[in-house]
């Protein structure tokens, strides 16, 4: 199969070179390394995976054909408004790491499609399954959100308070996702509590802004954070919250500082 990865960043390029390997013909798209343009990789794509940062999203977005399947593998999309266009979409998240996928390290991930599984399944690659594409992409944005706040608060795994602190941000996920129309139980994959458990400790780049941020509240990432594209969507009432977040509380006041 012909497949088109639009973002050839680290995660991208991960993607790709499962795909490849499993005897398809990927090509690449990305504004700053393609020599190609993207009517030109499109073109001859049976299917497309979206896998550029979450920020530009909105200039992207309305370039894509609309008619051919799209795998979101982007993390930081608060709804599936701004794929509601699109004919066939699904989403594949969770808790991988480029560099470990690359390495072919054991990695489960979470598929909204049958054929997003038969497209990537390897002897280290496997999937968990649901069909709440909402979900999923709620997880994805707000375990950004969360490995923030526990980088801020310093919580190191194995400690008591770190896993108190996953607990309650698990369950706080469950009752943002049953809020905005999506299955709380999505949050029991591992596209929820496996990818949290993993965001809320270095090397990820959330977490590891958290921690800049208590050192210097006014810090600017050198590299995309997608927990502050998302959490100032957030801030503007991009979701539903309930009632009681405390730990989103937390850290938007924490956030008046930095944000």
């Amino acid at each position: 199969m012909k497949i088109a990865v639009l973002g050839a960043g680290a995660f991208g390029t991960a993607l790709g070179k499962v795909l490849t390997e499993n005897g398809h013909e990927v090509d690449y798209y990305d504004p700053k390394l393609s020599n190609k343009t993207l009517a030109e990789v499109l073109a001859p794509a049976e299917i497309m995976i979206l896998a550029i940062p979450s920020e530009f999203l909105g200039e992207f977005l309305p370039l894509l054909p609309k008619d051919k399947p799209l795998i979101v593998a982007t993390k930081g999309i608060l709804g599936g408004e701004a794929l509601a266009d699109f004919d066939d979409w699904m989403v594949l998240s969770g808790p991988g790491f480029a560099d470990d996928i690359k390495a072919k390290k054991p990695t489960k991930l979470t598929a909204t499609d049958a054929r997003i599984v038969e497209l990537f399944e390897t002897d280290y690659l496997h999937f968990d399954s649901t069909d709440d594409k909402r979900g999923v992409l709620l997880c994805g944005a707000l375990k950004n959100v969360y490995a923030i706040l526990a980088g801020n608060l310093d919580l190191k795994p194995g400690t008591l308070e770190h896993e108190r602190f996953l607990d309650e941000a698990a369950a706080e996920m469950a009752k943002i996702l049953a809020a905005n129309g999506a299955k709380p139980e999505t949050v029991k994959l591992v596209c929820g509590i496996g990818d949290l458990r993993l965001t809320c400790y270095y090397p990820s780049r959330n977490y590891e802004f958290g921690q800049t941020l208590r050192v210097n509240p006014e810090a600017v990432p050198e590299k995309t954070v997608e927990g502050l594209s998302a959490l100032k969507k957030i801030k503007r009432g991009a979701i539903l919250l309930p009632k009681s977040t405390p730990l989103l509380e937390e850290l938007t006041k924490r956030s008046q500082a930095w944000l």
